[in-house]
């Protein structure tokens, strides 16, 4: 594994621990970073992979920007 791989997942446990602190916080918005973490563990690890997934289906945003309320 090359160290920017290792520099990558660091990255995206670092954004994933932001992300649930700032779920703790009221006026910091945690989501943004949990899912940006999301997206870079996605290509190193299969079950952030398909969390991310499950959560792309469960919140599916049509091309207008609206949520889309299948479930």
């Amino acid at each position: 594994m090359k160290i920017i791989d290792m520099f990558k997942i660091a990255m995206g446990f670092v954004l994933i621990l932001v992300g649930l602190i700032g779920g703790l916080i009221p006026i910091f918005q945690g989501w943004i970073f949990g899912m940006a973490g999301l997206l870079i563990l996605s290509k190193y690890f299969k079950s952030a992979k398909v969390f991310l997934n499950w959560i792309k289906k469960k919140k599916k945003v049509t091309s207008d920007g609206k949520q889309d309320d299948q479930n």
